[in-house]
C-alpha cells in the first residue's frame, strides 16, 4: 500500500517538474512554470522522507537545514552577473553528489539491495559505473568552467600538442574499466574509474574558449542530469530517474539550440572552443579606418528624434549592472513616442537566457523582448540600434569574412538601421578575439564608457 501511494506521488511529482519546463518555455508562463518545480520538489522530498527505508532523520534534517541555509545565503547573495558561475557550481555539487552515492552503494550494496560487496547485480553495476564516470566528469568539469567564468583561470583556450588523440584515448579506457568493473567487480577497477573522470572532465573544458561558455553551461547541464538519471537507478528511485532524463534530455536541447545560434557543431566545441577575454585598448584607428565617438548628449539627441529603437544587450551591460539605468532611459524614450523593442541572440551574455533575465530583473515588459529570428528583419527600418555591452554577436565579420573564426554565425543585423549607437568600453574584441568591424562604419557612433554611466547620462541629458 505505502509503495503504491509513494509511486503515485512521484508520479505527481514528476508531472509537476515537466509542466515546469513547459512553463520555463515563455518568459509569460515562467512564474507558473517555476511554482510547478517547486511544488513538485516539495511533494518529492516529502514523499522520500515518509519512506519507511528511511533510518536517520537526525542526519537528513541536519543536512537540509545546513545546505538550505548555505544556498538561501549564496541566493541572496550572488549578484546577477556572477549567475554562470553559480549554475556551474550546482552542476558540479549534482555530479559529486553522483559519485558519493555511487562510492555508497559499491561499499554497501546491501543496504540498496542491488547485491553485496564485489558481487554486485551485474545490471546495477553498469549503472552504478555509468553514473559514477558522468558524474565524475561532470564534477572536474563544472569546477573548470566555474574557473573560466570567474576569472580563476585564463578564458583562453588551452590546448596543446596531442590533445585531442588523448583524450579519445582516455575515453576507450574509461570504457574498458567500466567493462572490467563489470565483470571482475575489484576496488581498484572502481577507483580507477572515478581518477580517469576526473581528470576527462578538466581535459574536456580546459580547451574551450570564453565564447562557448553559453554552450559549456547548457552542456553540463545536460550532463548533471545523466549522472542523476544513473543513481536513479542505482537506488531504484523512479522519480529521479524521470528528473535525471528530464534534465539530461532539456539540456542536450538546449546545447544544440546554442551550437546552432553560433553556426558550430557540438563535437567542434568539445573538441576545442574558440575564443578568451581580450584586454581592450583606447586604439580607434585600424590602417586608414577610424571610428566616430560621441557623446551621451549626442545619444540623447538622435534617440529623442527617431521614430523607434532597437536595444541589443550583451555582457557588458550584466558587468556594468545597467539593466535598470536602461530602462529608465528607455522608459522615456517611450514616454516621448518613441518605439522601443529589445533584440536578443541566443548566444549574448555568458549562459542561455542571461539576457532575459537581467532584462526581467529590470521589470521590462516581455512583449519588448524579441528573439532574433522575430526581430532580424526589422533593423533596416530601424531609426537607431542601441549597442550596450554586445559584440561578436553584433559583428558582420560573421557574413563577411570566411577566414573569420565567427563566420557563419547567425548575428543581429545591427549595421542594418540608419544610426548604430554602440556603448564600450574600449575597442576591445569580444571573446571570439575578433575584431568587429561595426565599429568603423559610416553610420555607427561609439559611446566609450562604462554601460551604467552612459546610460545614466544619456537620461539626465533626455
Amino acid at each position: 500500500m505505502t509503495n503504491n501511494i509513494s509511486a503515485i506521488l512521484y508520479l505527481i511529482s514528476s508531472i509537476c517538474f515537466i509542466m515546469a519546463l513547459r512553463g520555463l518555455s515563455s518568459p509569460d508562463t515562467s512564474r507558473q512554470g517555476n511554482l510547478y518545480g517547486i511544488s513538485g520538489m516539495v511533494i518529492a522530498i516529502g514523499t522520500t522522507l515518509a519512506l519507511p527505508s528511511v533510518l536517520s532523520y537526525e542526519v537528513i534534517i541536519a543536512g537540509i537545514l545546513i545546505g538550505g541555509a548555505i544556498g538561501a545565503f549564496i541566493a541572496y547573495k550572488i549578484e546577477m552577473t556572477a549567475l554562470p558561475q553559480l549554475v556551474a557550481g550546482f552542476h558540479s555539487l549534482v555530479g559529486l553528489a553522483a559519485c558519493f552515492v555511487a562510492v555508497a552503494a559499491f561499499y554497501r550494496p546491501e543496504a540498496y539491495g542491488i547485491g553485496n560487496f564485489l558481487a554486485v547485480n551485474p545490471i546495477s553495476m553498469i549503472e552504478m559505473a555509468l553514473g559514477l564516470a558522468i558524474g565524475g566528469i561532470t564534477f572536474t568539469g563544472s569546477i573548470i568552467a566555474f574557473g573560466k567564468l570567474q576569472g580563476l583561470i585564463t578564458g583562453e583556450p588551452l590546448v596543446f600538442k596531442g590533445q585531442h588523440p588523448l583524450n579519445a584515448l582516455l575515453g576507450l579506457v574509461l570504457i574498458a574499466l567500466i567493462v572490467l568493473l563489470v565483470q571482475e567487480q575489484t576496488v581498484a577497477a572502481f577507483w580507477m574509474i572515478l581518477a580517469l573522470s576526473f581528470l576527462i572532465g578538466v581535459l574536456i573544458i580546459v580547451p574551450i574558449g570564453g565564447a562557448d561558455m553559453p554552450v559549456v553551461i547548457s552542456m553540463l547541464n545536460s550532463y548533471s542530469g545523466w549522472a542523476a538519471c544513473g543513481i536513479g537507478f542505482t537506488l531504484g528511485n523512479s522519480l529521479l530517474i524521470v528528473t535525471g532524463a528530464l534534465v539530461g534530455s532539456s539540456g542536450a536541447i538546449l546545447s544544440y539550440i546554442m551550437c546552432k545560434g553560433m553556426n558550430r557543431s557540438f563535437f567542434s566545441v568539445i573538441l576545442g572552443g574558440f575564443g578568451g577575454e581580450i584586454e581592450g585598448t583606447a586604439d580607434r584607428t585600424q590602417g586608414d579606418k577610424t571610428t566616430k565617438s560621441g557623446s551621451a548628449e549626442d545619444a540623447a539627441f538622435i534617440m529623442e528624434n527617431a521614430s523607434s529603437v532597437i536595444i541589443v544587450p550583451g555582457y557588458g551591460m550584466a558587468v556594468a549592472q545597467a539593466q535598470h539605468a536602461l530602462r529608465e532611459m528607455c522608459d522615456i524614450l517611450q514616454s516621448r513616442g518613441v518605439n522601443v523593442r529589445y533584440a536578443i541572440h541566443p548566444v549574448a551574455g555568458r549562459m542561455p537566457g542571461h539576457m532575459n533575465v537581467l532584462l526581467a530583473e529590470a521589470n521590462v515588459p516581455y512583449e519588448q523582448v524579441m528573439e532574433l529570428e522575430e526581430i532580424n528583419r526589422d533593423f533596416s527600418q530601424t531609426d537607431v540600434a542601441f549597442v550596450i555591452g554586445a559584440n561578436d554577436v553584433t559583428n558582420p565579420a560573421a557574413k563577411t569574412d570566411p577566414a573569420s573564426a565567427i563566420y557563419g554565425m547567425p548575428i543581429l543585423d545591427v549595421e542594418n538601421a540608419q544610426t548604430v549607437l554602440f556603448v564600450k568600453r574600449s575597442m576591445a574584441s569580444g571573446y571570439a578575439g575578433v575584431d568587429n568591424e561595426l565599429f568603423f562604419r559610416d553610420n555607427t557612433m561609439m559611446l566609450f564608457a562604462d554601460a551604467k554611466k552612459m546610460c545614466e547620462e544619456i537620461v539626465q541629458a533626455l
